[in-house]
């Protein structure tokens, strides 16, 4: 028998028929002697419908009342899944974020589990009965609903995974698990049996879409074990672990893109102390995230050229915050490119193996891919190229590091 936590994204209980088909996929558990709590997210397409209930009232909505509204999609799943799994012989009772209580802090809208009291729920597992959990909410120091930001329904499953000590924590979504590349662009592209926790993160930082960023980091603080699963078909999926579990260690174990990027390039600032410092507090200052930094060597001592890339969506927020300094900073021309895109290869192999950069770099010169930009971590690779070349340069990269279905 084991303790596990099994989450259900919003295309999995798109309506009633969905709902159902969770509802067997959980007693098939239940029916092995499992212990069950079930993450849910809302209906597919329902929390977007919500945030323009608030947006289309008042664009400069009450953050507080806006949680108690967008939270309310995960209210209507959890009550008609328990309803689902009674209907079939499985006890259940649904559990909203205040109820368990899953405690955060007070940051509306964006806010950060601080701890899960897990008693009541652990005594109906006594019971037999299985827990349906809202995702994607809890309850703030004030007693008031809050609710996690955009894929925190990941993040609810993990951290209540990590609070009952469960075996494993199952993410079952519309994919059947972690590939190689995405592979609708790269029709060689592999699942992978296992994945760490690095390269996962890395994977799902740099532009992959199967598992929220802060869901991973979670499952690696605390050490849960998260297998992606597809909610549509009964195929293996992919097990997220420690690298200790992971025998032998691929170079690259996959490669990722991001097409929401934007360039930005201040030609000739001045090259003194605290210019970087000025222009990057002052992007901090707006809430803007700097992800690429490349500084050209300054030939005479006086002027450099610094490009950084943003998210595309803050492009024009980040050029009138950088024009409103132009006199402060001394850049003599800002230039801004939202055509581009970042192509990453990931794996934790990188550390003991030399000569991953150049075959990268030698496979986009075979296809006359220009790089504009280079960032590194200790198993991780990226480039900005054009987007135009974004598919391009994936499926070439795929297959120089004999990533291909065999």
């Amino acid at each position: 028998m084991a303790r596990l936590v099994m989450k259900f994204g919003g295309t999995s209980v798109a309506d009633i028929d969905r709902i159902r088909n969770v509802a067997r996929k959980v007693k098939r558990e239940v029916d092995q002697g499992h212990e069950v709590a079930v993450v849910v997210s809302a209906m597919a397409g329902e929390t977007n419908r919500l945030v323009d209930y608030c947006r289309t009232i008042s664009p400069l909505h009450d953050a507080r009342e806006y949680d108690a509204v967008v939270a309310s999609g995960e209210q209507v799943t959890v009550g008609l899944l328990a309803i689902a799994l009674q209907e079939i012989g499985v006890p259940a009772r649904s559990w909203l974020g205040w109820q368990v209580p899953i405690h955060t802090n007070d940051v509306h809208g964006s806010a950060r589990i601080e701890r899960i009291e897990t008693k009541e729920i652990e005594k109906r597992f006594r019971d037999g009965m299985v827990a349906v959990v809202a995702g994607f909410q809890g309850v703030g120091p004030g007693g008031r609903v809050t609710t996690l930001g955009r894929g925190g329904s990941d993040t609810s499953a993990v951290a209540l995974a990590a609070a009952l000590k469960a075996d494993r924590c199952d993410i079952y979504t519309d994919v059947d698990g972690v590939y190689t590349a995405d592979p609708r662009i790269v029709t060689g592209a592999r699942k992978l049996d296992r994945i760490t926790y690095e390269e996962m993160l890395e994977l799902a930082s740099l532009g992959a879409k199967v598992l929220q960023t802060r869901s991973v980091e979670m499952a690696m603080n605390h050490g849960v074990r998260v297998q992606v699963l597809s909610s549509f078909a009964d195929t293996p999926g992919t097990l997220v672990v420690d690298e200790d579990e992971i025998v032998e260690q691929q170079v690259v174990s996959g490669v990722t893109y991001a097409r929401d990027e934007a360039k930005i390039t201040l030609e000739s600032v001045a090259d003194r102390p605290g210019v970087a410092a000025m222009v990057f507090g002052s992007l901090a200052d707006a809430n803007i995230n700097v992800d690429m930094i490349v500084q050209n060597v300054s030939h005479d001592d006086k002027a450099t050229d610094i490009t950084f890339t943003i998210g595309k969506a803050d492009m024009e927020r980040a050029l009138k915050v950088l024009e409103g300094r132009q006199e402060a900073i001394g850049y003599r021309r800002l230039g801004a490119d939202g055509n581009v895109a970042k192509v990453s290869v990931v794996g934790v192999g990188m550390r003991s193996h030399a000569g991953v950069a150049r075959t990268m770099f030698r496979a986009l010169a075979e296809k006359n891919i220009n790089i504009q930009v280079i960032s590194t971590s200790e198993i991780k690779v990226s480039v900005l190229i054009a987007a135009d070349y974004t598919e391009l340069a994936v499926r070439a990269l795929h297959s120089a590091f004999n990533l291909d279905v065999q």
